[in-house]
């Protein structure tokens, strides 16, 4: 499921948020469905750099991992495909993508929560992400995809050590969103790139649409907490830290 918002100004910059890739990380698509309803239920009052936007949305990339997590496996983390050589099931969905695929960070086992797909975008999840994303390239800014957890927002480069172009800016807006949600929530939020702070990985998201796509502000961000419940975040932090995570896409908004 995809929505956008919009006032259908020609020529809008264009922001998009995604949620649900990991199926056990509930906050996720919670977290994106908020700002959808902070953004609606007061749109006329919003300012402008929120109004002067197209915003798309998708909360939830891995329906079947998700509900199999509600059923059967509270902390499932791959999609629910099948294998043909494996009784295993399921790919890791940021693995799969055509960046740094099967180069580090993931599995060539099937078995394992990391399985980065038998060849680069393999899965329908991964497809449906990429040919909508190209299809809404023109004037595409910002690509922020919600996990959890650990409390950061990272940026490109992910699959590689190496400095991004566009890092200072990036480090400096999630400075300032950081600094805000402190003092909102009381909460710490790291900020950097993702090699330095979660370590080497490929096949991502955000790698994928910064390198492939040319995307300026791409982050992911790594929702509540650090690690005491960890995936398994109580209902009575949902509020919070989906507050956090609205604080942070309003604050990459005002960039452009």
């Amino acid at each position: 499921m995809k929505q956008s918002i919009s006032e259908d100004l020609d020529g809008n910059k264009k922001i998009w948020i995604d949620g649900g890739t990991h199926a056990r990380e509930w906050i996720s698509p919670a977290t994106v469905t908020y700002i959808i309803h902070q953004l609606t239920s007061d749109w006329e009052n919003q300012p402008d750099y929120i109004r002067n936007k197209s915003w798309y949305f998708m909360p939830m990339i891995n329906p079947d991992g998700y509900m199999y997590s509600r059923s059967k496996n509270r902390l499932w983390r791959k999609n629910r495909n099948p294998h043909k050589t494996s009784t295993c099931v399921g790919v890791d969905l940021n693995r799969n993508f055509n960046t740094g695929w099967k180069t580090r960070g993931s599995s060539s086992n099937p078995c394992y929560d990391t399985y980065h797909g038998p060849s680069a975008s393999s899965e329908k999840e991964t497809q449906a992400v990429v040919e909508f994303v190209k299809d809404i390239n023109d004037n595409l800014e910002a690509f922020l995809t919600f996990h959890s957890y650990s409390q950061a927002f990272i940026y490109p480069f992910g699959y590689k050590a190496a400095k991004s172009k566009h890092a200072s800016t990036l480090q400096r807006i999630g400075n300032a969103a950081a600094r805000l949600i402190r003092n909102k929530t009381g909460r710490t939020y790291d900020v950097g790139a993702t090699y330095k702070i979660l370590g080497l990985a490929g096949g991502g998201a955000d790698d994928w649409a910064y390198e492939e796509l040319d995307v300026k502000y791409v982050y992911t961000v790594e929702l509540r907490d650090r690690g005491y419940y960890g995936f398994v975040l109580p209902p009575k932090q949902i509020a919070g830290a989906a507050l956090e995570g609205y604080i942070f896409a309003k604050e990459v908004a005002k960039e452009f």
